[in-house]
C-alpha cells in the first residue's frame, strides 16, 4: 500500500498562536491515521527549496509531552521566511521543483500555516499544482496579529497579541497617573493598512481609567492639526492624556507618516517606522508638555506568558480542521472561523477558497470608528472583547517560562 505523507510549513511574522496551529495539525494527523509522516519543512517554503526536514511524527513519537509545550511556545518551532514566489508562468522551476519534492517525500497534502502574503504562496501553488494535475491538496491555516485576512472572522495570533496591547496600555496608564503634571504619551502599535491591533487598546479602559484617551487607526485619514487639538482639548480636562497610533496612520493624500518609500520588503510593503516619534516632536513643538512615544513593536507578538486562551484553542482547532479538510479532498482553501454569537460567544470552523483570500485585506468597518476619526464605538468592543479572554499554564523554571527547544534554527545544537 502506498505510503501517504504531509507537509506542513509556517510563514510570515511570529505570533504567540501559530505553534498550536502547528500542534492541532500533529494532534489531527495523529488522530485520523490519514498520514503515516508528518513532515516540517524549516524556514517556510524555503525549506523545501533547500531540502530542509524534520519528522515530526519520529518527534512527538518519542517526546509525547512535547505537544503541550509546542502549543504554548511562541514564534514557529519550525521558522520562517519572507520569500515572494515568482509567477509560475513568469519562472516555473521554483514550482517543478516544490512539486518533485512532493512525489519524492509522498507527500499527498501540504499545510502552510501565515498571513497574507504566505496566502500568496499558497494560491500560486494550488493554482500550479491544479495546472499540472497535481493531487496534492494545499491549504493554508490562518496567522496574523494584524488580523487582516478576508473571509475568516478573525486570525489565530491576533487574540493573544491584542490582549498583550490592552495589558500594556492599561499598565501605561498606571505608570503615568502617578505624576500629577501635564504630559502626553504615545503609543505606537504595528498596523500598516488594518487597525484592529491598535483598537485592541480600547479594551484597556474600565471602572476607573479610560485611557487611551485618543485613538487613531490606518482606515480613516489622520489629520495633524485636528490630532493637535483632540489633544489640547483633553489636556484643559486631565492632566495626563494617552493616545494608541496604528504605525500605518497616514494623511488625506494617502502618505504614510514618517514612512520611507525607498524601504520596502520583498513583498513590495513600506517599511513603516516613526509615526509615534512624529507625533512626539509634533505635541513638544506645538504644545510645550512632556511628552514621551513608546514603541511597541515586537513585543505584542510573542508574548506567550500573557496569551489568550481562547486564541491558542481556536488555533489548535484550525490545524485539526486543516487535516480534516485534507482528508475530504479539499485543495485550494484556508480553514475558517464563523462567528455565531458575541454572548455567549461561539463559532463554527469552516474553509474558504483561496483566491477570494490571497492578496486581500479585511479592514475595520468605518462605522465601527468614531465620526470624528479619534475612538471606536462600541460595536468593536464587543467583537473584541471574546478574542482576548482566558488565561493560559504556562510552565516555569528558575522563574522563566518553558519553551520548546529551538536550536535547531540557530544552528547551535
Amino acid at each position: 500500500m502506498k505510503q501517504r505523507n504531509c507537509m506542513v510549513a509556517q510563514s510570515g511574522g511570529p505570533t504567540v498562536a501559530i505553534n498550536a496551529s502547528l500542534a492541532g495539525v500533529i494532534s489531527g494527523v495523529t488522530e485520523s491515521g490519514a498520514y503515516d509522516t508528518i513532515y516540517g519543512s524549516l524556514n517556510g517554503i524555503t525549506g523545501i527549496l533547500n531540502n530542509k526536514f524534520i519528522n515530526l511524527t519520529e518527534l512527538m513519537t518519542q517526546h509525547p509531552e512535547y505537544m503541550d509545550r509546542l502549543t504554548n511556545t511562541p514564534a514557529m518551532y519550525l521558522g520562517s521566511c519572507r520569500y515572494k514566489l515568482p509567477h509560475y508562468m513568469d519562472d516555473d522551476s521554483s514550482y517543478v521543483f516544490i512539486f518533485k519534492q512532493f512525489e519524492t517525500y509522498q507527500v499527498d497534502a501540504f499545510f502552510y500555516i501565515g498571513g497574507n502574503d504566505s496566502m500568496d504562496t499558497v494560491l500560486k501553488l494550488s493554482e500550479y499544482g491544479k495546472r499540472i494535475g497535481s493531487s496534492v491538496r494545499i491549504i493554508g491555516i490562518p496567522k496574523t496579529i494584524d488580523n487582516d485576512l478576508c473571509e475568516t472572522d478573525h486570525t489565530p495570533g491576533f487574540g493573544s497579541a491584542a490582549k498583550y496591547i490592552a495589558s500594556s496600555l492599561l499598565e501605561i496608564a498606571h505608570d503615568t497617573f502617578i505624576y500629577p503634571v501635564k504630559s502626553v504619551t504615545i503609543v505606537e502599535i504595528m498596523g500598516r493598512d488594518a487597525g484592529w491591533l491598535t483598537a485592541a487598546a480600547a479594551l484597556a479602559r474600565n471602572e476607573y481609567n479610560t485611557a487611551p484617551h485618543l485613538i487613531y487607526l490606518p482606515e480613516v485619514a489622520f489629520d495633524q492639526e485636528d490630532f493637535l487639538l483632540d489633544v489640547k482639548r483633553l489636556l484643559f480636562e486631565r492632566n495626563n492624556v494617552i493616545v494608541a497610533v496604528s504605525e500605518g496612520i497616514r494623511d488625506a493624500s494617502g502618505n504614510y507618516i514618517s514612512a520611507s518609500e525607498k524601504s520596502k520588503d520583498t513583498f513590495g510593503h513600506s517599511q513603516l517606522s516613526g509615526a509615534g516619534k512624529t507625533l512626539e516632536f509634533l505635541v513638544k513643538e506645538k504644545l510645550g508638555v512632556k511628552v514621551r512615544s513608546v514603541e511597541v513593536n515586537v513585543l505584542q507578538r510573542c508574548a506567550a506568558h500573557l496569551a489568550s486562551k481562547t486564541d491558542l484553542e481556536e488555533s489548535f482547532t484550525l490545524g485539526k480542521k486543516a487535516v480534516a479538510l485534507s482528508e475530504e479532498g479539499v485543495t485550494a482553501s484556508m480553514v475558517t472561523v464563523t462567528r455565531v454569537s458575541n454572548d455567549p460567544y461561539t463559532v463554527n470552523y469552516g474553509h474558504a477558497e483561496i483566491k477570494n483570500i490571497a492578496n486581500e485585506a479585511k479592514c475595520v468597518p468605518v462605522s465601527w470608528i468614531s465620526p470624528a476619526g479619534n475612538d471606536v464605538e462600541q460595536p468593536l468592543i464587543d467583537y473584541l472583547t471574546p478574542l482576548i479572554q482566558g488565561e493560559v499554564d504556562v510552565q516555569y523554571q528558575n522563574g522563566l517560562p518553558v519553551y520548546m527547544d529551538v536550536s535547531h534554527l540557530t544552528g547551535h545544537q
